[in-house]
């Protein structure tokens, strides 16, 4: 059995500095807290190599006495707390007492202070946690701090740090969020001898967001504040039409300390129901002011996190504070885009002329309508023309396609109830299926019903085995029989032909009955059952399975102007990272400087103005997988979301038929999210439900 024993005081740094310093951010988040603590009014932060070279925060607080330094550097050495009963309110930013013995313990550390009203200053060199001797030296008011060479003495932590880039995006965003929790201090961030940050200090926090966080989402703001009880809430959050891909732009802060809190952006979520685009994230800078007696801050080593006496009471303050500001800002807008006028009718001649995407896709697509006969789109047709062969003839969808097959040798005895309208007997047949894509759009003059619109030409009909071997045309002026079509996996042919293979008799095909709520298409399968399939989800299925399975990168555009996107540090840098992984997947991108991306091609499929919004994602899907492979999964995720069609679109009958093709050959059981395409509702769930049964 191993013998009990005490660590050696230098490992137990060791271990203690990977409870408070796990990357460069860490250093910079306890060394800049002590400069605020210490009342100054500017700090300057400098890093190089991401902050693994070097480390320097200088402000201008009140200093270190010289005989202080040595016992600042020791662990639980704090000028914060004298009691226990301190524990309880604690107002500062930092406490703990560990951060600078930590810092220390796994680089080498000079400092340089002067206080307030001395004329001289000290120094001191620290090399793994072991102090050397104070020495005077001149120096301005205030503490400079320089660490160099972190986790030298550490080789597990170092090989476990990131890229460069990596570092220094977290360091930039660390500084944002101090800059926004202090909006009265002057900060500047210097990263590689290069200016990426400085704020006026002027105490607005508007200006703190310009600077920080960006033009373009500082005009998006509407400011909240408001109180209740000893509860105070202010700041900005953004308006609901700017919306955002994912989380990374919700920033909270509570007592002046930046925190991270699932009851927070539950509450400021809530505030935004029913006021913002489904799949998008409202964006925010809100700071929460109450007693330093009602919230915890030492349930953490960063202390990112805290705990809150009354959760009840401050969820509810965030909630109404967000909710009042929006109501204020005038109606709730949808925020979707608004609806074009459509055009009017007789304008309407060419489809394809007259009508872009967004209208089809929003208002639908309507023929003009035709002196001859009432006007007739051809999805009504799609959805009127099955029901009247089982209302005149009394006989079921697939008891007549039964019949169909019979009648192919008496082309004289087509009964009334299966012939097409007059009109669609008059005009042009139907192009068949194959001329068009797998999802293409038909031209709104096609009518026909989708089981004549999947069948082939009048050339691929077999003839029967009683007709003679030459036929002579008819007269114009004979009426034509109407000879109903036959699906081609209904066909079976009596001799093979060349580069042709006899084709096997399977299910008939499901009758789509028709679509609700611009989502869901109802169908009625042969056994008497129905179907209800989720269009958005079987076709985002489609998509998924086609970018994985593609053997070369998706078809891209190149834009006319290229879109500057603009990103939050850490996510600009993260998809910096993964250029190459951008490429794969048709995204053309360089840096555009201070976290922004110009991104001069997408993927065919993809709409631009969603370039933005998916980059956020991800950068959202990369930052939480945890494998190669699982984030390239994500990342289809993502792209086979935004290129499919979405619930509310007006969609064609052929690509409906499509669709629900696919589904019913149990080739498309789930989206990619796990979520099922299809429900089924048998005729005895449906008789129960009218308690016929």
């Amino acid at each position: 059995m191993p013998h009990i024993q005490q660590l050696d005081s230098h490992v137990a740094d060791l271990i203690a500095a990977g409870e408070v310093v796990e990357r460069p951010a860490s250093v910079v988040k306890e060394l800049v807290e002590n400069a605020v603590d210490a009342g100054s009014s500017a700090v300057v932060v400098e890093i190089r190599r991401g902050g693994m070279g070097m480390i320097r925060v200088t402000d201008n607080g009140c200093g270190i006495a010289p005989e202080e330094l040595p016992t600042a550097f020791l662990r639980h050495a704090t000028s914060k707390l004298r009691t226990e009963e301190d524990l309880g309110k604690i107002g500062t930013l930092g406490f703990r007492g560990e951060a600078l013995a930590a810092i220390s313990a796994v680089s080498r550390v000079d400092i340089l202070t002067r206080q307030t009203g001395t004329t001289e200053g000290a120094a001191l060199h620290l090399e793994g946690g072991v102090p050397g001797a104070v020495e005077p030296a001149g120096a301005p008011e205030g503490t400079t701090i320089t660490v160099r060479d972190l986790f030298y003495n550490t080789p597990a932590r170092l090989k476990f740090m990131r890229k460069d880039s990596a570092e220094t995006a977290a360091v930039n965003g660390l500084m944002q969020h101090l800059a926004l929790s202090h909006p009265d201090i002057s900060f500047k961030f210097i990263k590689d001898g290069v200016e990426a940050l400085l704020t006026p200090g002027d105490g607005k926090l508007d200006s703190a967001v310009y600077a920080a966080l960006g033009r373009d989402f500082a005009r998006g703001l509407v400011p909240v504040s408001g109180s209740g009880g000893d509860i105070a809430v202010s700041g900005f959050v953004t308006a609901p039409l700017m919306g955002r891909g994912s989380r990374s732009m919700q920033v909270f802060f509570v007592n002046g300390r930046f925190i991270k809190s699932q009851l927070l952006t539950a509450a400021l979520e809530e505030g935004y129901r029913n006021q913002i685009m489904k799949g998008k994230f409202p964006g925010c800078v809100l700071s929460v002011t109450l007693p330093v007696t009602a919230v915890d801050v030492n349930v953490h080593p960063a202390k990112t996190q805290v705990k809150f006496a009354r959760e009840h009471d401050v969820f509810d303050a965030v909630y109404h504070t967000v909710l009042d500001a929006l109501d204020k800002t005038g109606a709730p807008v949808a925020a979707a885009p608004a609806q074009e006028t459509p055009l009017p009718a007789a304008s309407r001649q060419d489809f394809f002329q007259t009508m872009d995407a967004r209208t089809f896709r929003q208002g639908g697509a309507k023929p003009a309508p035709q002196s001859a006969a009432p006007a007739r789109s051809a999805w009504n047709t799609e959805l009127r023309a099955p029901a009247r062969v089982a209302d005149s003839g009394q006989a079921s969808f697939y008891q007549t396609k039964r019949a169909e097959s019979a009648a192919q040798s008496a082309l004289g005895r087509a009964t009334a109830s299966v012939a097409a309208p007059p009109d669609a007997q008059q005009s042009s047949p139907p192009a068949p299926a194959c001329n068009r894509g797998a999802l293409g759009r038909p031209p709104a003059s096609v009518t026909a019903p989708a089981a004549e619109r999947t069948a082939p030409s009048a050339p691929w009909s077999p003839a029967p085995a009683s007709a003679p071997a030459e036929k002579t045309a008819p007269p114009e002026s004979a009426p034509r029989p109407f000879v109903p079509a036959i699906p081609p996996e209904r066909l079976k042919l009596t001799e093979d032909l060349p580069g042709q293979t006899a084709l096997e008799t399977r299910e008939a095909p499901w009758r789509i009955a028709g679509e609700v709520l611009r989502t869901y298409i109802i169908c009625e399968s042969e056994d008497g059952c129905v179907w209800l399939v989720d269009k958005h989800a079987a076709h985002e299925r489609i998509n998924f399975d086609k970018l994985k399975n593609a053997q070369e990168p998706p078809m891209r555009q190149t834009l006319l102007a290229p879109i500057a996107a603009e990103l939050s540090r850490e996510d600009g840098a993260l998809l910096l990272e993964n250029l190459p992984l951008l490429e794969q997947f048709g995204f053309a991108c360089e840096d555009f400087g201070d976290g922004a991306l110009l991104v001069r091609e997408v993927p065919a499929d993809i709409d631009a103005a969603d370039t933005v919004p998916i980059l956020e994602e991800f950068a959202e899907r990369l930052r939480t997988g945890r494998s190669p492979e699982e984030r390239r999964e994500a990342l289809l995720h993502t792209m086979a979301c935004k290129a499919a069609i979405k619930g509310g679109w007006v969609s064609d009958p052929a690509e409906l038929r499509v669709l629900v093709d696919r589904v019913q050959s149990g080739e498309i059981k789930y989206c990619p999210h796990g979520r099922p395409v299809a429900v089924k509702l048998t005729k005895y769930e449906l008789e129960k439900m009218f308690k016929r049964a």
